[in-house]
This record gives structure tokens, sequence and C-alpha cells, in this order.
């Protein structure tokens, strides 16, 4: 992005003019360290922090909205207790979106068309979500999110345009990738840590601190425990006027390609 652009160019600009310096004994060679040092923190941060838009423009927040309405949306399934979570969210009247890997897909068809056909949206969150993703290379993570199109696809007819990269992790070869499959990023300003937080007190405390309307909530529908987060989730929306609508309908964009020959998309 335009920011990324900007400090690299400073970054590499300020660099040969040091080491050009140091040729001619002008200036100390740990003086480049001054350089080098915040750029990397720089760009660490922009790996890891998906609403810096440091690489990708994300969507993590609607600006506006003609209703008083939030996002709720489910990373890493289908899963078993996807079941129990759309029960949930159909005795509430919530719709959500699904950001659904593609093993997964493979494993629970009928759950993810359940999905489907009960309102929800369904996203891309790549085929194998392995824990060295973020270091696949241009080539590799385009063939991730483009089986998980195709998986996605097979079962509901449609081609998913909207994208969420594992762990939230964005970098030039994800950047990359996604302008060959032209998928949108979306992200979240309420991350609930419900996969590393035992308490549900304190992850729906987390949510609902400072919650506004155009807030998009991260939660996991893998997670046993989400299952009462999100009903005591439910409850707080209801009872402070929130409406829950998926991120599409949020972010006034579109969730959809009606699949047709996936091949050439």
């Amino acid at each position: 992005m335009l920011i990324r652009k900007l400090v690299n160019g400073i970054s590499i600009s300020i660099l040969i003019l040091l080491i050009s310096l140091g040729f001619i004994g002008v200036t100390s060679w740990w003086m480049i360290s001054i350089v080098i040092v915040p750029w990397l923190m720089i760009t660490v941060y922009g790996v890891c922090n998906i609403d810096s838009q440091y690489f990708v423009k994300s969507y993590c927040k609607a600006d506006k909205y003609q209703k008083k309405a939030i996002a709720i949306t489910f990373d890493d399934g289908p899963h078993e207790n996807t079941v129990a979570i759309l029960e949930l969210l159909k005795a509430y009247n919530a719709k959500a979106t699904f950001f659904c890997i593609g093993k997964q897909i493979e494993k629970y068809p009928d759950i993810l068309k359940k999905i489907e056909e009960e309102g929800h949206l369904i996203g891309n969150h790549t085929y194998s979500h392995s824990k060295t993703i973020d270091l696949y290379n241009t080539k590799k993570f385009s063939k991730e999110i483009l089986d998980t199109d195709h998986a996605i696809a097979s079962i509901i007819s449609k081609k998913p345009q909207l994208f969420r990269p594992p762990y939230g992790v964005t970098n030039p070869d994800i950047a990359r990738a996604l302008k060959i499959t032209k998928h949108k990023v979306i992200g979240w300003n309420k991350r609930s840590f419900d996969t590393s937080t035992k308490s549900t007190t304190k992850v729906l405390k987390r949510i609902t601190k400072n919650l506004t309307s155009g807030d998009i909530i991260l939660l996991h529908d893998t997670q046993i425990k989400t299952r009462e987060t999100l009903e005591q989730l439910l409850v707080y929306l209801k009872k402070h006027s929130f409406e829950t609508v998926d991120v599409a309908t949020l972010l006034g964009i579109e969730a959809y390609q009606v699949a047709g020959d996936i091949k050439n998309n």
C-alpha cells in the first residue's frame, strides 16, 4: 500500500546515503542500524496487524451503516460445533459470516451447505490454514485460496469474494496472491481471543467493551466454549438494540460471484 511504499522509499534512500557516506568515512557504519531497526519494527507491525493496511487493503470496520448493527464472524470451520452455533443464531434471528478452511469443507460438506441454507455468508480462509502458511510463496498461497474457492463452489455453486488470511497475517506474497485471486480482505476490530482465553466472561467483556455500530467481531466456531460466549453476546446485543448482519451487508460489498468456470477466475 501507499504507506509501505513511502516507508520503504524513505528507508532505502537514507540507507544509500549512509552507506555512501560510510565509504568515505563521513559517518559510522553503526548509524545504519538507526534506519534498519525502525524499518524492521514497522514492517513486523504491518505483517502482524491486518488493520494496518500495510500490504493489502482490508475491511476491519464499517464506517457507515443505516442501522445500529455489528457483524459476527467465525473462523476455522466448518466443524461439529458449527451446528450448535447455527442453532443459536437461528434462535436469535442473527446472521453471521463463516470464513471456512478447505480441508474442513471436505470433511463437513453438509455443514457448509447448512450454513448457506440458513442465510449466513461463507468466506475463504485458505485450504490448509497451515501454521507456516504465512511463509508460502505467491504461487503456493494462491493455490490455497483457489482450492478453497473450488471446495466452496462445488457445494453452494457460488465463488466467495471475501477472504480472511490465517492469523490476520499479511505480507508481500499474500498481497501478490490476492491480486491474482481478486478477493477482498476482511479483518476485524474486535478480537475475542476465544481460542486462548478460558473464561467466557473475559471473552465477552473483551468483545463488548466500547462496542459500537459497524464493529466486526472475530470468533471461532471450532471452540466448544464459543457457543456459551455467543449466547451471552446475543443477549447483550438484543438488550442494547444491536442488529447482527453479515459482513457484506455491513460493509456494502458483494460476497459472491456466481460459480461458472472458476478455473478461469
